[in-house]
């Protein structure tokens, strides 16, 4: 795919991809056993994780009963509040099992979540979880910064070439310095954050996913064996036990 200015097409897909308050009503009904899958010699599920075609990272056993994939933006407080009240769940309990995998896909919503994703990606399969878990509990922090940037500085980024973008937006921020805490150099940073093949990566990935799911309602949305999970009406604190219900039937 050829570069393409990044700002324009993700203005376009805003008005589909915006955080979702509300998923389903559905709550998880009894128990089910889980056969635990023998984990990979020194290790468990969890500590595979790999690229996947689709371009997410997937965590957990590739030959798993039930995969789970979740649609998710880092500037999402809908998605934020998943990751803090049922990702370590989902992990723990199902992906450990060797039962269920999980893909992260990013799909991204504004300039700031183009920055933060391509970071989160930027050591591929074995940082992605560990960094875009970070960004999830450090949300708050960082996009208080985005609300008292100067409003100039913002709109400047609007015209700068998409290799550009990602690397402007994350100064703003204050994204190198964090992502070097946390052990990702900031010369690496750099790279990550002004590579085109992989901004092109990210806006594949919102096209595939309402080309492929025309009712996509926004973020986060989850895909349970290829298929859209429908959960109108569920609200935030309904939303894990809503999907586990999901995983469990899936299980039996």
């Amino acid at each position: 795919m050829k570069p393409i200015r990044f700002l324009a097409c993700a203005a376009a897909l805003i008005a589909v991809a915006g955080c979702n308050s509300k998923q389903g009503n559905e709550a998880a009904t009894g128990p089910v056993k889980l056969e635990q899958v023998p984990p990979p010699k020194g290790g468990d599920w969890t500590t595979v994780v790999s690229a996947t075609p689709a371009g997410g990272f997937m965590m957990g056993n590739p030959n798993a009963k039930v995969h789970l994939v979740e649609y998710g933006s880092l500037t999402c407080p809908h998605c934020q509040r998943f990751d803090e009240s049922g990702v370590t769940p989902l992990v723990n309990t199902y992906v450990k099992s060797g039962q269920v995998s999980y893909e992260f896909r990013n799909y991204v919503r504004d300039p700031i979540d183009l920055a933060a994703s391509l970071i989160a990606r930027c050591n591929g399969p074995a940082g992605f979880f560990p960094l875009a878990r970070a960004f999830y509990k450090d949300q708050a922090n960082w996009m208080a910064k985005v609300q008292t940037a100067p409003p100039a500085q913002l709109e400047a980024l609007q015209n700068l070439p998409p290799n550009q973008i990602g690397l402007a937006t994350a100064k703003v921020v204050g994204f190198p310095e964090w992502a070097a805490m946390r052990g990702l150099p900031e010369a690496k940073s750099t790279q990550c954050l002004t590579n085109a093949n992989e901004v092109n990566r990210l806006v594949e990935m919102n096209a595939d996913a309402t080309q492929k799911y025309p009712d996509f309602p926004g973020t986060p949305t989850f895909i349970l064996n290829d298929k859209m999970v429908e959960m109108p009406g569920v609200t935030e604190a309904q939303l894990w036990p809503a999907l586990e219900g999901k995983i469990r039937e899936a299980l039996r």
